[in-house]
């Protein structure tokens, strides 16, 4: 796994512990989560305000489950762990959300869990992407507001955690009463998130019961780049490419505003040292088809498309590669 991603140096940090400082202010992206603008990035905080434990979106047991993991579909992983949550909780709902992120990619895990969780109904999220599965990382159940985030310390539930409002509670999941024994520890998933999962749904244990609570404030951040602004350009990175070959990027409407340029114009877009003119449309039928345009995707994000065809192929480009907006004096004729 890529872990270093060109471009920005300045970093979006999502964050279990709160910064000293300013006052919280409205954060840039329009979510709940309180923000402080530093010098090395945006701050989120994934704690809670001190003292909040309730769960006001959580109506009681049974409660669905939301997975996701890097499992794939090749083997009987999913399966199992739907096995597992069946056996012990058969009266909770499981919500599929994505089996396909790349193997160990916690940074893809996390962004795919923060863009679905504000749709998921309350409950518990089990979010299984563990390259560190067997090592001293700890598992953990994080209450929030909107219900508890079940999976491993590494970062991946640090931006939805913010996103929600923030862990009230974390509990490392330790007590082995609630695990499944083995005699290997390469499928926790199985034997230690799935029950956790499964009990917390279903009502059949208290957080506490899952092991001690330990402070918010030391869960895995997770680093994201932040994009740069400056007059007539905006530079970012790709975030994530779809299954369409769709490329969201992790440049906003509000950055585009900020650097001069607005819907409808034509732009350049430039990956490495290629330009390709773009314009930047509404809806997929506003460009030809086979041809590229910019557009405002369902997360609200820059997104780069190709009608009828793959935007990753059209501009050679993945997850992680550098990628910025120009607004060219005098604008040039489309592509």
């Amino acid at each position: 796994m890529k872990e270093d991603l060109t471009g920005p140096a300045e970093a979006l940090e999502l964050s279990a512990t709160k910064p000293e400082g300013p006052e919280p202010s409205e954060s840039v992206r329009g979510s709940a989560v309180e923000s402080v603008k530093g010098t090395s990035g945006l701050f989120f905080a994934a704690a809670a305000p001190a003292g909040v434990s309730r769960l006001p979106g959580v109506t009681g047991a049974p409660l669905p489950i939301s997975f996701i993991s890097d499992f794939g579909l090749r083997d009987e992983f999913v399966g199992v762990v739907h096995g597992v949550i069946a056996s012990l909780a058969p009266q909770c709902r499981v919500i599929d959300l994505n089996h396909g992120v790349p193997p160990g990619d916690i940074r893809g895990g996390a962004l795919t869990l923060l863009r679905a969780i504000q749709y998921m109904p309350p409950g518990v999220a089990l979010a299984v992407v563990d390259p560190g599965v067997g090592t001293d990382r700890r598992a953990v159940a994080a209450e929030t507001d909107w219900g508890f985030l079940v999976g491993p310390d590494n970062g991946l539930l640090s931006p939805a955690a913010a996103l929600l409002g923030g862990a009230g509670r974390v509990f490392s999941i330790e007590n082995p009463e609630v695990m499944l024994p083995s005699a290997g520890r390469t499928f926790e998933g199985r034997d230690r998130f799935a029950p956790a999962a499964a009990l917390l749904a279903s009502g059949g244990a208290e957080p506490g019961e899952l092991g001690p609570e330990i402070d918010p404030r030391t869960l895995t951040p997770l680093l994201l780049p932040l994009s740069e602004v400056s007059e007539g350009r905006v530079e970012g990175v790709a975030w994530w490419v779809d299954g369409y070959g769709n490329v969201q990027t992790n440049i906003s409407p509000e950055d585009m505003a900020e650097a001069g340029m607005s819907p409808g114009e034509q732009l350049s877009v430039q990956v490495g040292p290629m330009k390709h003119r773009t314009p930047w449309a509404e809806a997929y039928a506003d460009a030809a088809p086979g041809r590229p345009l910019l557009h405002v995707d369902s997360a609200g994000l820059m997104a780069l498309a190709v009608r009828g065809g793959r935007a990753d192929e059209h501009f050679t480009i993945g997850a992680g590669t550098s990628v910025s907006f120009i607004r060219e004096h005098p604008p040039a004729a489309a592509e």
